[in-house]
C-alpha cells in the first residue's frame, strides 16, 4: 500500500527506502499528539478557557508550529503515491484493507468504550446513530481520516493530469492554490466592506467561489508531487528557501491567533472565541501552507539513516495505529501529569511524550497478532 498510513509508501518502485519520509511521519505523529495535549489549555469552561497570560503565550508559541502535522501526513502520503500506477480498483482495495477497516474498528471502539473520567456512563445507541454520519465527539481526531479518504477519491482523477502537466503548469496551479489559502483572511476583510464574509462569487446560497476547486488539501498533494518530480535544488538552496518560508509562515499563523486573545485573564467565553482565534491555524491557510512546505523541504535533506533509524522506521510503520488509539491513552496520561503541577510547557510536552511512548509500545504488541494490519494498519 502507498499511503502515509502504510509502510510501503516510503519505498520507491524499485524497493529503495525513502528514509526522510520515516522521520517525517514519526515527527508528524508526535505533533498530532502534542496538539491534543495543548488543547486543554485553551479549550474548556464555556468553550474557550485560558487560565493565564502565560498559558496563552505557550499555546500560541508551540501550537502555531504544530498546525503542520496533518498537512505533512498528506504530503507524505502523496510523495510516492501520485500519480497512481496500476488499476484504480486495486488502489482502492489496498486503501480499504489498511486504512478503512482499522478506521471503522476504532470508530466503533470510541462509540462503545467509555473514556477515562466518564464514570462508565456512555450512550452507545446514540453514539452509533451519530457514527452513521460523522465521527464521535470523543474520537474527534478521526476527522482526519474522513478528509484523507476524500483525498484518496480524487487522486485517480488528478493522476492523469500530473502525468502530463509541465513543471510550469504545476507551479501555476500551486500559485492559485496559495492564493486560495488567503481566502479565509479575505472573508474577514470583506465583512466590514460589504456586510458579508462571502468573496468571489460566494453567497448564502452558494459556497462554491472562484477558487473553491483549487483549494484545500489537494494543494498539498500537488506540492508533494512537484517536489519529488521537478525540484532538483541543492541542499543549500532548499535551506535558503525553506527557512524564510518557515519564519514567515509561523508569523502569519501565530500572530493573528495571539491578537484575538482577550487581555483579561482568566478567559472563559463561548466556543465562538476559540473558532475566531483559530482562523489562522486552519490547515489550508497561508501560514500553515508555507510552514508545511518548508518543513517538508528541510526533512528531505535527510538522505541516510542514522543510529536510531531502526527505531524510527519501526514507529513509522505503526504510526497509523498510534494515531487511531492515542486519545484513549492521552486522556488518562494528561490527568496524571496535570496533577504533578508542572509548568505549562512541561505538562504539554511530558504528556505527549508519555502518550506517544505508550501508544508505540501497545501498537508494537498488537503488531504480533495475526491480521494486525486490520487493527493498526
Amino acid at each position: 500500500m502507498n499511503s502515509s498510513l502504510d509502510n510501503s509508501t516510503i519505498s520507491t518502485s524499485n524497493g529503495e527506502r525513502v528514509v526522510f519520509l520515516d522521520y517525517l511521519r514519526v515527527a508528524a505523529c508526535f505533533m498530532v499528539i502534542l496538539v491534543h495535549c495543548i488543547e486543554p489549555f485553551y479549550l474548556g469552561g464555556n468553550g474557550t478557557y485560558i487560565a493565564s497570560h502565560s498559558d496563552a503565550l505557550w499555546v500560541t508559541l508551540i501550537n502555531s508550529l504544530l498546525r503542520i502535522a496533518v498537512p505533512l501526513f498528506v504530503m507524505t502520503s502523496s510523495y510516492l503515491l501520485v500519480p497512481i500506477k496500476g488499476e484504480t480498483s486495486r488502489f482502492f482495495k489496498r486503501r480499504a484493507e489498511r486504512v478503512v477497516i482499522p478506521f471503522v474498528i476504532w470508530s466503533l471502539l470510541y462509540a462503545v468504550v467509555p473514556m477515562w473520567g466518564s464514570g462508565g456512563e456512555i450512550d452507545i445507541t446514540r453514539n452509533l446513530e451519530v457514527l452513521t454520519l460523522n465521527f464521535m465527539p470523543h474520537g474527534g481526531h478521526l476527522w482526519f481520516i474522513y478528509m484523507l479518504l476524500g483525498v484518496y477519491l480524487v487522486m485517480p482523477i488528478i493522476s492523469p493530469w500530473l502525468e502530463r502537466v509541465s513543471a510550469r503548469g504545476e507551479r501555476i496551479f500551486l500559485a492559485l492554490w496559495l492564493l486560495a489559502t488567503a481566502v479565509p483572511f479575505l472573508r474577514v476583510m470583506a465583512e466590514p466592506l460589504r456586510g458579508s464574509y462571502a468573496v468571489w462569487g460566494e453567497a448564502s446560497w452558494n459556497e462554491f467561489g472562484t477558487l473553491y476547486y483549487v483549494s484545500g488539501f489537494v494543494g498539498y498533494v500537488v506540492a508533494a508531487h512537484y517536489i519529488r518530480t521537478h525540484l532538483s535544488w541543492s541542499a543549500k538552496r532548499r535551506i535558503a528557501a525553506a527557512l524564510p518560508m518557515l519564519v514567515v509562515g509561523y508569523v502569519i499563523t501565530a500572530l493573528p491567533f495571539y491578537q484575538q486573545i482577550p487581555a483579561t485573564f482568566p478567559v472563559n467565553e463561548s466556543i465562538d472565541l476559540a473558532i475566531k482565534m483559530e482562523l489562522s491555524w486552519s490547515f489550508a491557510t497561508t501560514g500553515t501552507a508555507l510552514q508545511t512546505i518548508a518543513v517538508f523541504l528541510l526533512f528531505s535533506l535527510i538522505q541516510r539513516p542514522c543510529g536510531i533509524y531502526p527505531l524510527i522506521r519501526s514507529i513509522s510503520e505503526r504510526s497509523y495505529g498510534i494515531y487511531l488509539m492515542h486519545m484513549f491513552i492521552l486522556v488518562i496520561v494528561f490527568e496524571y501529569v496535570k496533577g504533578w503541577a508542572l509548568a505549562t510547557p512541561l505538562t504539554m510536552i511530558l504528556s505527549a511524550v508519555i502518550t506517544f511512548t505508550l501508544c508505540s509500545l501497545i501498537t508494537r504488541l498488537i503488531s504480533y497478532l495475526p491480521k494486525s494490519k486490520y487493527i493498526i494498519g
